[in-house]
């Protein structure tokens, strides 16, 4: 049964929460070597949504030789111990006193990985070597990329949370404490799911920030961010509590309900924490919208805080999922497919998910779902979009049963799916 669906909805071609025309969930930022304050961006490949920068990393090419990171043991979790204590207090000079707190639990991380440059295909065009010859030298050659992004700790023993892009598919990692001491790190785990990293440094007693709830954050809530923007170390900026939950912004890890903020983010500051009044970490900044002003986001603190405990305790982290690709159910999107006689599909409900694709042996299909069917519940909640099914799926552990409410041909039909870890799918 054909599929295709109109390339005009914004979160169309999903796996669950996997957007299929994302080609890599990596992102980084070029910073020009020879002026500190430059940066090229880099979309993420998503043709009809905004370029997204992954608020941060920064890479540049030296001719340095590479030694390979070892990792550390895994340690179990433990509970962070701010740096100081904060009341809330209406004095005008309140983000100094969090400055004061909880700077020195912030870290850079410098990060070098070796990328290999083949010669231009031109090279290889018969035409051209035809031209200049066949004994032409195109051999391979090895560069080191740097990068720089940011990080806090969240356990005295050297436990520090940043994003997985900042160090993901890395050779070794360097974090540099604010008093200039420096360290090899580790890193302990990394989920390109939801962009949460670990990394583990060899110390003890280290100052740390402590985490808060970032459900009880509200649009208005001031915001403090402290990063390493443009590799300019413990920068402060600071703003309000914009929005939350926040998807379809198009990032990669789209099982995140992002915290919006106007606090100023830059390349450098992924990583580094997103701070309330009190000093407490609510989020982590990790990506921007390119060319916009104000906009940054931030992935919540209380989903972070849970990807971190597995990591730390585990190495990695497990994601249920259904196995279907989906699109949010609007009018538009009915119409098209009932009037299109070769969409293979007609869909009699008005609202819900549509379930366009389900993958041979995954849950959905073990379950019984179908091409064409409407998903309007789980477990008895409503589904209206796509990123809601794909927060309560991520809500449940993997071997959860959900009982889905569907729509099909026009007919009430109750399935109960066992979710199953999400598989690689090329990330």
């Amino acid at each position: 049964m054909k599929t295709d669906l109109p390339e005009s909805q914004s979160d169309s071609d999903r796996i669950d929460d996997l957007n299929l025309n994302c080609s890599d969930s990596k992102v980084y930022t070029n910073r020009n070597s020879n002026n500190k304050n430059s940066a090229t961006y880099l979309t993420l490949g998503l043709a009809t949504l905004a370029a997204i920068v992954a608020g941060s990393y920064a890479f540049k090419n030296d001719s340095t030789g590479v030694a390979q990171q070892s990792r550390s043991p895994i340690a179990t979790p433990t509970t962070s111990t701010p740096v100081g204590k904060l009341t809330n207090s209406t004095d005008p000079n309140f983000i100094a006193a969090v400055v004061q707190s909880v700077g020195s639990a912030v870290v850079r991380i410098d990060s070098t990985r070796t990328a290999t440059n083949t010669a231009p295909a031109i090279f290889q065009d018969p035409l051209f070597r035809q031209f200049f010859g066949s004994e032409i030298p195109t051999p391979p050659t090895k560069q080191i990329e740097r990068g720089i992004g940011s990080g806090f700790i969240i356990n005295p023993n050297g436990e520090i949370l940043t994003n997985a892009h900042v160090v993901q598919g890395v050779d070794t990692v360097t974090v540099t404490l604010k008093n200039g001491r420096s360290f090899k790190g580790s890193v302990m785990g990394s989920d390109p799911v939801s962009d949460i990293a670990v990394v583990k440094i060899q110390a003890n007693n280290l100052p740390t920030v402590a985490l808060g709830d970032s459900n009880q954050l509200k649009p208005g809530d001031l915001a403090i961010a402290i990063g390493n923007p443009l590799g300019l170390d413990n920068t402060v900026t600071s703003g309000i509590i914009s929005a939350t939950g926040r998807g379809n912004i198009g990032a990669a890890n789209e099982r995140v309900n992002f915290i919006q903020t106007d606090a100023a983010i830059n390349p450098g500051n992924s990583g580094g924490p997103l701070l309330n009044s009190q000093g407490q970490a609510i989020g982590i900044n990790t990506a921007i919208i390119q060319d916009a002003q104000g906009i940054g986001f931030a992935i919540p603190m209380n989903q972070a805080k849970s990807i971190a405990q597995q990591l730390i305790a585990k190495g990695s982290v497990k994601h249920p999922y259904l196995g279907i690709q989906m699109v949010t159910l609007t009018p538009d999107i009915q119409q098209s497919l009932n009037n299109d006689p070769n969409s293979g599909i007609t869909v009699d409900a008005n609202q819900g998910v549509l379930v366009a694709k389900v993958l041979p042996n995954s849950p959905a299909d073990r379950a019984g779902l179908r091409t064409g069917d409407v998903i309007q519940k789980i477990n008895g909640q409503l589904v209206p979009s796509a990123s809601d099914l794909q927060q309560i799926v991520e809500e449940n552990q993997v071997g959860s049963s959900l009982e889905l409410e569907l729509n099909r041909h026009g007919q009430p039909l109750n399935l109960f799916v066992k979710t199953a870890a999400m598989p690689n799918l090329g990330q």
